[in-house]
Formats: C-alpha cells, sequence, structure tokens
C-alpha cells in the first residue's frame, strides 16, 4: 500500500528521478515550453513554481539556492532577469499543461507544459523560424534554377 507516499516514482531509481526533474525544469525556464508526457509534467509543476517563487523574491540567499537545483547559469539569471518579473503579483498557478496526444511506441500520453504569459516570446521564436525557413527555400530555389540540369544524356 502506498498510504502517504506522495509523489511519482516516474518508472526511475531516485538520483535518475532528480536528474530528470533537474534537466526538465531547467529546460522549462530556459525554453517556456517543453512537450513531455503528462506524468512528467505533473510531476515538474511543483519544481517550477517553487523556483519561480524563490525568483521573486531576488535575494542573494534565493539565487544560491536556484543555482543549487538548476543545471546553468543561464538558467538562473533568465529566471530571476525575466521569468519572475512577469509573474509579480500573481501567487501560483505560473504553468500550463496542455495535452497533446499518444506518443507513437508505447503510447504514453503527451503534454506541452509552457509558462503563463509566454506567448509573445513563442509568437516570436515562431516568426523568427518561418522567416529562416522562407529565406532557405528561396536560397534552395534559386540554386536550382541556376544549376545546369544533371544527367549524362546530351541534348543533340
Amino acid at each position: 500500500m502506498r498510504h502517504r507516499n506522495a509523489g511519482y516514482k516516474l518508472g526511475r531509481n531516485t538520483s535518475h528521478r532528480r536528474a530528470l526533474l533537474r534537466n526538465l525544469v531547467t529546460s522549462i525556464l530556459l525554453e517556456d515550453r517543453v512537450e513531455t508526457t503528462i506524468a512528467k509534467a505533473k510531476a515538474a509543476r511543483p519544481h517550477v513554481e517553487k523556483l519561480i517563487t524563490l525568483g521573486k523574491k531576488g535575494d542573494l540567499h534565493s539565487r544560491r539556492q536556484a543555482l543549487s537545483y538548476l543545471q546553468t547559469r543561464e538558467a538562473v539569471s533568465r529566471l530571476f532577469e525575466t521569468v519572475a518579473p512577469r509573474y509579480g503579483d500573481r501567487q501560483g498557478g505560473y504553468l500550463r499543461i496542455v495535452r497533446t496526444g499518444f506518443q507513437p511506441g508505447d503510447g504514453a500520453e503527451k503534454a506541452f507544459i509552457e509558462l503563463l504569459g509566454s506567448e509573445k516570446q513563442l509568437d516570436e521564436k515562431r516568426q523568427k523560424r518561418a522567416e529562416a525557413r522562407a529565406k532557405r527555400r528561396e536560397e534552395m530555389d534559386k540554386a536550382m534554377s541556376e544549376a545546369p540540369p544533371e544527367g549524362g544524356a546530351s541534348p543533340a
């Protein structure tokens, strides 16, 4: 019986589970949106919320606590400079879990876990990607039209 045993085991031992969650939380803070399974998203949510609360405090001790959990210094600086100020007047509930479907292979349910209020940044990223893709396509079309036709046969 699992009475009073809260939390998700995720089919891993303690050190593997801790490493997985640290990596997932770091990615969420750096990228604003990550696709993962429902169970992992639900397991990561309290960690991200706790770190955002530390970021809202903003003192040196909070920064050191966040640094002891997160994987990179960029994640810590982004947490304290960009993410936490976004939620200055909000008392929790900084994340959204959006179900997206099922994973091919094992059929696990997938979801996006994303920070609220990050829509503007995600739209900018999407726009830049679309522009870069269009530019690459244009260059490729231009190169294809200028290149001589391939093949061994001569048109005689």
